[in-house]
């Protein structure tokens, strides 16, 4: 990686990572001083993306940007959901590489920089790495569901990706923007990046518990929307039948 400070913003940067977060007050702060801890050494911006909070996650982010030059604060006017979020951060993103992870504090960001180098060791045909939970700390209900939806994807998509809801990722920005954008489309990274003919690869992550606040997100609500994502997802990779291999024609020489 290049050898820039975390406080130089100017040209091309190593890496954004981005932060979907809603109502995420108390818990944002620690995450970002976490951040800056993990990618010290790293050329770095973060961006937070405040989904539409009413709890004064704003003014939180507005105070902590004052000090601190890497971070970059962006506000939904209304909810929009994660999948909004995330893509918002994206397409405002300055490194090459979007690493991306929840603003619950549900996720380490000490996993960030393992991400990044998996990411880098793959080489140009690898373009993403994916973070795979373990030691999982939600609900015994959450996980069965988790575990029968991941099973169910993966037998439809075979993406062989063991946990696709993981925040932790880390994505090349150029295949990111290629991707084909829908409500909840996180969900669905490795399948959507080996549609595009990229490689994915897993780097095992260890779960915590989130310090403050609940989760916005519940059981039933993912399962039906996610039934419907996951068949046109599975339409999406069918309706792909080739990649191109693309070549640049040379001139002929003239006569």
């Amino acid at each position: 990686m290049t050898d820039m400070t975390n406080t130089d913003m100017t040209g091309a940067l190593d890496v954004t990572v981005v932060v979907p977060a809603k109502d995420e007050r108390d818990n944002l702060p620690i995450l970002l001083d976490e951040i800056s801890a993990a990618l010290d050494g790293w050329a770095f911006e973060v961006i937070v993306v405040d989904d539409g909070s009413s709890d004064g996650t704003d003014q939180v982010l507005a105070a902590y940007a004052s000090t601190h030059a890497w971070l970059r604060p962006l506000r939904h006017a209304q909810a929009c959901g994660q999948s909004c979020a995330v893509r918002t951060g994206v397409l405002q993103a300055r490194g090459t590489v979007v690493a991306t992870i929840d603003g619950d504090g549900e996720n380490n960001p000490a996993y960030i920089p393992e991400l990044l180098k998996a990411l880098e060791a793959g080489g140009p045909a690898v373009a993403l790495a994916a973070g795979q939970r373990v030691g999982r700390k939600a609900s015994r209900a959450k996980r069965l569901a988790s575990k029968l939806a991941n099973k169910l994807r993966g037998a439809l998509l075979k993406d062989n990706t063991r946990d696709s809801g993981c925040g932790l990722k880390a994505l090349r920005r150029e295949v990111f923007l290629q991707l084909p954008y829908f409500d909840s489309w996180h969900r669905f990274l490795p399948a959507l990046v080996i549609r595009e003919g990229y490689g994915v690869v897993h780097v095992d992550v260890l779960d915590r518990q989130r310090r403050h606040g609940t989760s916005k997100y519940g059981i039933f609500d993912r399962a039906l929307i996610g039934a419907l994502d996951l068949f046109g997802v599975w339409w999406l990779r069918r309706r792909r039948k080739a990649i191109p291999v693309v070549s640049a024609i040379a001139s002929a020489p003239e006569a």
